[in-house]
């Protein structure tokens, strides 16, 4: 049973937005209401998004995260979680140049590396595959998430981390989103072994495979649409659906440059000014 009203889930939300707009991060949620459950996380969110929505943003798609094994134990959870992707999240690099992102527009961003797939056909659970979720896309191609944080990490008085329903009222922390790199066919490509080399102002921070998204990218997409089933809502065609990182977040700072390469898939190069 839900510990929130309907006015508390809203007076929540409103203050997500107000925390984004003023670059001011807000306490705990699950500090401040005991026994908060998942699914409060995500009427927050919802709630969050009617607001942006009302403001006239628009839908272009969904994120998943906490994809690997080692971030769901961290977070004491035994699955992903997922959020939204608005039009005002979408920066597009161009091959061999440098794109400035605006670093006011974030308060604590950080960059995961990631596959994102873009759906050509409309995928509704409750029944969706691997398979499915293959035959359903126009094509994959490299991401970058910028991860944000609205709700404070670790508490300012005890330095406790944040609980998992704190990150999904958080829009599951998404910020920002990259694309611009090459385009490759969901079906022929081996998307498991696609990797990538993180490099912040020249230093490699991190590599991996998409393998450590659940051993295959596109079993998160069919996970999502399966869980999106009971709200009423389906992924629709023409989506970016982000698949989750697999790399660690690389913290950010005003001024530094990151190149995420993919090898035959192209790169990201991008600049916080």
């Amino acid at each position: 049973m839900s510990v929130f009203t309907e006015a508390q889930i809203q007076a929540l939300a409103a203050e997500l937005n107000h925390a984004e707009k003023t670059r001011t991060q807000v306490e705990h949620f699950s500090k401040r209401f005991a026994g908060m459950t998942i699914e409060d996380g995500y009427r927050i969110n919802r709630a969050w998004m009617a607001l942006k929505f009302a403001e006239g943003r628009t839908l272009i798609g969904h994120k998943i995260g906490l994809t690997s094994r080692a971030m769901q134990q961290s977070s004491q959870i035994d699955e992903p979680d997922y959020g939204t992707l608005l039009d005002d999240m979408l920066f597009t690099c161009t091959a061999g140049q440098v794109l400035d992102i605006p670093f006011n527009k974030f308060i604590a961003p950080r960059v995961e590396v990631e596959l994102a797939f873009i759906l050509k056909k409309e995928l509704r659970g409750p029944n969706v595959t691997l398979e499915d979720v293959l035959d359903a896309t126009a094509y994959v191609t490299p991401a970058i998430e910028i991860i944000d944080a609205r709700i404070e990490q670790l508490d300012r008085h005890t330095q406790v981390m944040r609980k998992v329903f704190d990150t999904i009222s958080d829009n599951a922390a998404n910020g920002g989103i990259v694309l611009g790199a090459n385009q490759v066919d969901a079906k022929t490509t081996n998307l498991p072994w696609c990797g990538a080399i993180l490099r912040q102002n020249g230093v490699v921070e991190e590599t991996g495979l998409a393998a450590g998204v659940q051993g295959h990218p596109a079993i998160g997409i069919a996970w999502l649409a399966n869980k999106l089933a009971p709200w009423g809502e389906h992924l629709s065609a023409g989506e970016i659906v982000l698949a989750g990182s697999f790399t660690k977040p690389a913290p950010a700072k005003l001024g530094d440059v990151f190149e995420a390469d993919y090898g035959p898939l192209g790169s990201l190069k991008f600049k916080f000014v």
